[in-house]
Parts: C-alpha cells; structure tokens; sequence
C-alpha cells in the first residue's frame, strides 16, 4: 500500500514540478502511522536520490553556480548531521510539530515568491550583482548550517528558504537557483539520511518501496506538467506543503 501510495503521490509531485519531502512525511506519519522519526530519515534518503538526476540536467544546462553551491552544500553537510543527531533525541510529538511548523512556513515563502513579488522586492532587495569574495565564504558556511539543520532536524528538503537566499543574499538569477538549489540539498540530503540510518532510524524496506514509487509517479506526472494552466501549477505549489503541515499539525502527533 505504501508503494502504491508513494506512486499516487510522486505523480502529483512530479506533476507540481515541487519537491514533496514534507509531504511524504505527512502521507507516511498520518496516512500509515509510520514513526515520524523513521518518516523523517526515509524522506531525506529518497530526497538524495531523487536530487542526483535534476542536479546533473540543471549542470549540463548551465544552470548551476559551482562555487556558492559547494560552499553552502559542504557547510550543509555539518548542519545535517548536526539536525539529524538532535532529531533524533527529540521527542515524537515535538518533532512532529516542529516539522509541521516548518511545511507551513516553506508553503508561506512559496506563496511570497510566486504571489508578493512586489513586495519582497521591496522588503528583501535582490542583489544585481553575484557575491564574492571573502563575504561569500562566510555568509555560505552560514547558510549551509543553518539551512542543513533545518533539513537534517526536520526531514524538509528546505528548498524554499535555500532558493531566496540564493537570489536574496548571493545574487544569483532564479533559474540559476533552482539549480544550484538541487546541488546543495543533494550533499545535506545525503548527510542527514546516513546519520538517520547509523542511529537506527532508517526503515530499508518502507525506504525502498518509497524511493520506487516517488520514482515512478514523479516520471508519470511530469509527462502531463505541459497540459496544465499556470495558475493552477502555482497554486498546487503553494498549497502541497501547507496542507502537509496542517494535516500534521491535526492528526498527526
């Protein structure tokens, strides 16, 4: 049934075109009361997988900054296994509001990119121009470990918050974010998902009919992306991981 589900799920994932960690989380804990703490560690195993393959067609498209990339991702690695450990001595209903909280405040982001353009222009000014220099270094070692625990403690991908700070703080272009966005949570989904499974977290056999049916529904869903109107791709964005942290939030602790 989990398979089944993962298949159903994938399609709408790969149909949305968003990453669907906190929602797999949600479907996982809620709809087959797996423990949030193995839903966690099989949500960030699939995500590792799952990244490699966008990661390498957004680099063969150029649309991949390298450099900020691996700083944020390689500072992000600490941070996850920072997460991880910390998570995992957390008790079960804190960490499933915690990451209910979480989905909502992505789902929140997600709406002020897509929705309130004009104003986080105007609160959050983007950079012209790509940071360098000796700022670069420590405003992405920050932003690695900050943005990798968020996803090691929580078992979010932190897409939404990585994206902003890419374009808000590094200066760099939203297609480029999106990008180089895959190329950092690929190394802190990594970190976090072994750090789940080397404290005993990780359920190989829940891991794998997930990863086969995100796998599968994500290849089926995005065939019919082109069919549907903006409107509603922007919508379904905006509403996968608010509706996954209120559905936690209510029935799942």
């Amino acid at each position: 049934m989990i398979f089944v589900a993962m298949i159903l799920l994938g399609s709408v994932i790969g149909f949305v075109g968003a990453g669907g960690a906190g929602v797999t989380i949600t479907l996982l804990t809620v709809g087959f009361g797996v423990p949030v703490h193995t839903a966690l560690a099989v949500a960030l195993a699939a995500m590792t997988f799952t990244m490699i393959s966008g990661t390498v067609s957004h680099y063969r498209e150029h649309e991949v900054d390298v450099k900020p990339g691996a700083i944020i991702g390689g500072s992000g690695i600490i941070g996850s296994i920072a997460g991880a450990n910390v998570s995992n001595i957390m008790p079960s209903e804190l960490l499933a509001t915690m990451t209910s909280l979480m989905l909502i405040a992505s789902g929140l982001i997600l709406y002020v990119r897509l929705y309130q353009d004009a104003w986080l222009t105007h609160h959050f000014p983007v950079r012209t121009t790509a940071l360098t220099g000796r700022k670069l270094y420590v405003y992405g070692i920050i932003t690695g470990l900050i943005v990798g625990f968020l996803s090691g403690a929580f078992g979010i991908g932190a897409a939404a918050f990585i994206q902003l700070a890419l374009m808000v703080v590094f200066g760099i272009s939203l297609l480029h974010a999106i990008g180089t966005c895959m190329m950092i949570v690929l190394p802190i989904s990594a970190a976090g998902g072994l750090s789940y499974l080397f404290n005993g977290r990780l359920d190989l056999w829940i891991f794998v009919q997930t990863l086969l049916g995100l796998s599968i529904g994500a290849y089926i869903g995005a065939k019919f992306t082109h069919l549907a109107p903006k409107p509603l791709l922007k919508t379904a964005i905006v509403a996968m991981p608010t509706l996954g942290g209120i559905i936690m939030v209510l029935f799942g602790r």
